[in-house]
């Protein structure tokens, strides 16, 4: 399990968490899995020097919201990947998202989010 890259995957909502883990989890990648912004934020000082990317949705309910949650991301690791996951806050991605970052609409297919994983951490290791 040393070899496998950690991700950072933040979503609230049960039903697409556990299927994107399920998806992940089979594409060979390690997670650590938060609920909420401030379980997000937490995991961040946590895992920050082993994190190779993270995956956020942008509503998170009370407290921190997927934006915040990248840009402290950003704070830690300047250069991680990080895809943006929304059903309505995609709008707002040129604005309050971080650079060089990647938004997936929702509902999307499983692939959109592995190949949107594939190409930032490829241009992350360029």
């Amino acid at each position: 399990m040393a070899n496998r890259i950690l991700l950072l995957l933040v979503e609230d909502e049960p039903l697409i968490r556990m299927t994107l883990q399920d998806e992940l989890e089979d594409k060979g990648f390690e997670l650590v899995v938060a609920t909420a912004g401030r379980q997000a934020l937490s995991a961040l000082d946590a895992y920050a020097g082993r994190l190779r990317g993270v995956l956020t949705d942008i509503r998170l309910g009370p407290g921190p919201d997927g934006w915040e949650v990248a840009r402290r991301a950003r704070e830690l690791v300047p250069a991680i990947p990080v895809v943006y996951m929304s059903g309505d806050s995609g709008h707002e991605w040129t604005v309050k998202g971080v650079p060089k970052s990647v938004m997936v609409s929702k509902p999307f297919a499983l692939a959109q989010i592995t190949a949107a994983v594939s190409m930032l951490l490829n241009g992350a290791n360029t």
